[in-house]
């Protein structure tokens, strides 16, 4: 993909947009007086330490790929200990690791000189470059409704909510055949935030299989 071809205003837009949903989270953990960070989430098996840390090594992940360097150097093993021994941090430990790499990777989303133009290699893949920021905001606004500690879909930015729910409808018309790629009448029929909720997987709804997109 060449410069000419990615739409810098929407992107400024979507960088903008999650530096606002990192200041957001960051607010949000600080208000909390404590939790314990072995407390369960809503991802099986995965604590609030698990997740936090998580959201933390993404940030680092995203500066590695603008840097020019793969997602995870390790790779998913290397990424799976890190989340698993960083799990067990104290929970003030836990908020200064996310806000600070989050205060890093918006330095780098601020570089007005970034070139979005081509890809990046993460750990599924190849994608564009200029997907980054939307894939950002996304760790951040469902791993902090994973969390479970007062926030949910229904309270995530409305920007948000319709670009991600344009590209999910866009990976769910790519795994239909020819014909078949309309959301069931039931999925359109939803408020927008309990329908991205459902074709992330987090909730089932009666009259729909799981969108099965992850």
């Amino acid at each position: 993909m060449n410069d000419d071809q990615v739409d810098q205003r929407e992107v400024r837009s979507e960088i903008e947009s999650c530096f606002d949903s990192h200041a957001s989270l960051a607010a949000h953990l600080r208000s909390l007086t404590w939790v314990d960070p072995k407390q369960p989430t809503g991802l099986s098996g995965w604590t609030v330490g698990h997740v936090l840390t998580h959201i933390a090594r993404n940030a680092d992940g995203v500066v590695s790929m603008l840097d020019g360097f793969v997602q995870y150097p390790h790779g998913a093993k290397g990424r799976n200990c890190d989340i698993e021994s960083g799990s067990s941090r104290s929970w003030a430990e836990l908020i200064d690791d996310v806000t600070a790499t989050s205060a890093m990777l918006d330095i780098r989303l601020a570089d007005a000189d970034l070139d979005w133009s081509g890809t990046v290699t993460m750990l599924p893949g190849v994608r564009p470059k200029a997907s980054l920021p939307l894939m950002r905001q996304r760790e951040v606004e469902v791993h902090r409704a994973d969390l479970d500690l007062g926030y949910g879909f229904a309270d995530m930015p409305s920007d948000y909510v319709r670009r991600d729910l344009r590209l999910m409808g866009m990976f769910w018309k790519a795994r239909r055949p020819m014909g078949m790629t309309s959301l069931p009448d039931v999925a359109l029929a939803l408020d927008p935030a309990i329908r991205l909720s459902w074709m992330m997987g987090r909730i089932e709804i009666d009259g729909l299989e799981p969108a099965n997109l992850f």
